[in-house]
């Protein structure tokens, strides 16, 4: 570990847990925008596990790149417990891991499709099938992307201790 972050150690404990099982990683990522894997690769010896990563920002490239149902998308929007399970297993499959991660939500300040800021849903993928958190995160936009980063990493860990 390279520092005392709660954050990094969190991402140290997924990734060696993983490691010791010998299974890979991937992450797909909405609103946290790559802050799940920048801080899986603030991690030495990350390359390990992490396959790579999707930012998937824009609702169509959920579909096109993670493979995540356009009907969903089009009948609930991208901040849906099914969008993140599919984004999950879809960046699993997409990227030859055995583990997926995803987030999606809305950190705010603005709602979205209805929801509102600090509605999050956070999935990990395996080959055993998908787990789904949704969190409500109260706080500005740093925040809820913060402890969603946090949810999923943490969510990664259980799954990946089991």
């Amino acid at each position: 570990m390279t520092d005392d972050h709660p954050s990094t150690a969190l991402a140290a404990d997924l990734l060696d847990a993983l490691a010791g099982r010998q299974r890979t990683l991937a992450v797909a990522e909405s609103l946290t925008g790559g802050l799940v894997a920048a801080t899986l690769v603030d991690v030495p010896g990350a390359s390990r596990v992490l396959r790579g990563a999707v930012v998937a920002y824009a609702t169509e490239l959920k579909h096109q790149l993670l493979d995540v149902d356009a009907g969903l998308l089009a009948a609930h929007g991208p901040v849906h417990p099914d969008v993140a399970a599919q984004m999950a297993r879809g960046v699993r499959r997409r990227l030859g891991a055995d583990v997926g991660l995803a987030t999606t939500g809305v950190a705010g300040p603005d709602p979205q499709d209805g929801q509102v800021p600090g509605t999050v849903f956070v999935a990990v993928s395996t080959e055993a099938g998908e787990r789904v958190q949704e969190l409500a995160i109260e706080g500005e936009r740093a925040e809820v992307r913060a402890v969603s980063r946090d949810a999923v990493l943490a969510l990664g860990l259980a799954v990946a201790r089991e």
